[in-house]
């Protein structure tokens, strides 16, 4: 694809978990190469000292994603300033990690929340926009964990089985009005966090996959044409037979 700056033709992106590691590489992907961009974010001031001042191409806006609420007036603000939505990027991470014999609903509702219900939810704001746009695309980054069990972490690989499923019930709703799904599926990813987790992971991988790498993946799927979409995208920075 052209690296040109045109590619995106001012097309406007949500995104969300945009602070994170991987949806920071997003954000900054994008805006390179033409997007606007709408960034939710539980600090507005963080994302102003991670991407600079409000810009003619990307706003800020507080979303929290145990707030309803915050979700509806990021969409209506988006629609307000830009007036359009061409995709929506669900990048939002964290949960807690809920064992298979662990008795903590709380923490199985809250990862729940934040990989199935926020990205359902953001789907359907931002649908009606999506299907006006005629190429609308919906991308959530889920994981290895939605293809497969390595360990019993229930909370975290069952949330991303259902967001896999989710992708693929966004996609067939969406494909007669334009609007392709992908899940973007990655093993380890070489962000802050993930590097914070290896004093507890002996077998954390030397040569992860730069969040760079996921970026790219994600405006792929999003500049794809309707005639060649893709619903799953599988990422692994290490062998595994099952792929």
């Amino acid at each position: 694809m052209s690296n040109s700056s045109a590619v995106g033709s001012g097309r406007v992106i949500l995104i969300s978990g945009s602070d994170g590691g991987i949806g920071s590489a997003i954000v900054e992907n994008l805006l390179t190469h033409g997007y606007r961009v709408s960034l939710g974010g539980l600090d507005k001031a963080s994302l102003e000292g991670k991407f600079g001042s409000e810009t003619s191409n990307k706003t800020f806006h507080a979303f929290d994603a145990f707030d309803k609420q915050s979700a509806v007036d990021w969409v209506s603000q988006t629609v307000e300033t830009f007036g359009q939505i061409d995709g929506l990027v669900n990048a939002i991470g964290g949960g807690g990690r809920v064992a298979m014999m662990d008795d903590n609903d709380q923490a199985l509702d809250d990862v729940w929340e934040l990989f199935v219900k926020t990205p359902l939810r953001l789907t359907r704001l931002c649908m009606p926009h999506l299907e006006k746009s005629g190429r609308g695309r919906v991308v959530n980054i889920a994981s290895l964990a939605s293809k497969r069990i390595r360990n019993v972490t229930v909370g975290y690989g069952v949330a991303k089985f259902a967001q896999l499923g989710l992708t693929h019930a966004t996609r067939t709703y969406g494909w007669e009005k334009g609007v392709r799904a992908t899940a973007v599926c990655p093993g380890w990813v070489g962000t802050a966090k993930s590097m914070a987790k290896a004093p507890n992971l002996q077998m954390l991988p030397d040569d992860m996959t730069d969040p760079s790498t996921i970026a790219h993946m994600v405006r792929t799927a999003i500049e794809l044409p309707n005639n060649a979409s893709m619903a799953e995208m599988i990422i692994n920075c290490e062998f595994e037979d099952l792929f």
